[in-house]
């Protein structure tokens, strides 16, 4: 056991338990060695089975448990900023589950405080970059062969939203994945966003302005909208189509089954993210080990994730605005600097 790499997990949810899940039983060259988790039976219950894992109450205690050498931060986002400095502080290579932060300037503290250190620690969980679709639909578009992107098309589906969503957490929450895949596929920052809503679904809780229409401006030009809709009733669909000046591409359609029979043909529709992008998450966390047993850090950085939280609070503004927003970005780090 002494050559896998020990990881702690913080948070032991619906998302935590999956990552231990996941850690002991998919990844190669890693083991769960503790876990913090407010509910420890819960945690108790994620590990039930793994050898010589300790479960913490507080997330320090289990940063500081013999044998870690890195950190997977799943606990909820207003514990992100903290969970990320105290494993800046011990030096431990992390990767969290996105948001980065709450807010922009929270994302901020945790960028200075890396660039600080002068080395790349952290990775953040936007997952699509690892779905093989999304790979697929990248590398053409940077291939040039269908001419430059001139529209992306998303959408965004879920079978319902849990009892504490908000509108706010339509942009913040789930259009932040848009936003990041957005920013990747088109190597540009998304400068500006208004917000169109339909009349609510009756199928929203009331008080949910559910669904919504969110279009972003582009640093290149392109225009990038989102049809979000958290309480579709009927599964999780995520799709993306780029509009170029010599043809389109689509993905989000062809990852399901179809089964005919009866006279008839019936197509399954995921439920839930952990379905629709289980390869993503296994592909994510299998790079982030593999590097992190090189001394590498890859993938979405820390300023990704705080232009993520950027872009989403000025699209917060937009919905209750109605108004174009435009989005603010500071000075990026050398750190950060494309190569």
């Amino acid at each position: 056991m002494g050559d896998l790499l020990g990881v702690a997990v913080l948070g032991a949810g619906h998302m935590g338990a999956d990552h231990i899940r996941r850690l002991d039983r998919v990844v190669s060259g890693a083991r769960v060695v503790a876990v913090a988790e407010p509910e420890t039976d819960r945690a108790k219950e994620a590990t039930a089975g793994i050898d010589g894992v300790v479960v913490h109450s507080e997330p320090a205690a289990a940063l500081d448990a013999p044998g870690v050498e890195a950190v997977l931060i799943a606990s909820p986002g207003p514990a992100h900023e903290e969970a990320l400095l105290e494993a800046f502080a011990r030096g431990l290579p992390v990767l969290c589950e996105k948001p980065l932060a709450p807010d922009a300037a929270g994302a901020l503290r945790v960028v200075e405080a890396e660039a600080r250190l002068g080395r790349r620690l952290a990775q953040v969980g936007f997952m699509r970059r690892y779905d093989a679709e999304y790979m697929r639909l990248k590398s053409l578009l940077d291939s040039g062969r269908l001419g430059r992107p001139l529209m992306l098309h998303c959408t965004h589906r879920n079978v319902s939203s849990p009892s504490h969503f908000t509108t706010a957490m339509l942009i913040n929450s789930s259009v932040s994945h848009e936003i990041d895949a957005a920013r990747w596929l088109l190597d540009q920052e998304l400068t500006a966003v208004t917000v169109l809503r339909p009349r609510a679904s009756s199928n929203a809780p009331e008080g949910l302005l559910d669904p919504q229409f969110v279009v972003f401006e582009t640093s290149g030009g392109t225009v990038v909208d989102v049809e979000i809709f958290v309480n579709s009733g009927f599964g999780y669909q995520v799709r993306c189509e780029a509009v170029c000046e010599d043809g389109s591409a689509r993905i989000g359609d062809g990852h399901t089954m179809v089964v005919t029979a009866a006279g008839g043909a019936c197509e399954e529709v995921a439920q839930d993210y952990l379905v629709r992008f289980a390869d993503a998450y296994d592909r994510e966390v299998q790079a982030w080990v593999d590097a992190t047993r090189k001394g590498l850090v890859t993938g979405p950085s820390v300023w990704d994730g705080y232009a993520a939280a950027a872009v989403a609070e000025a699209g917060v503004r937009a919905q209750r605005s109605g108004a174009r927003e435009s989005v603010g970005l500071a000075t990026r780090p050398e750190l950060y600097e494309r190569a």
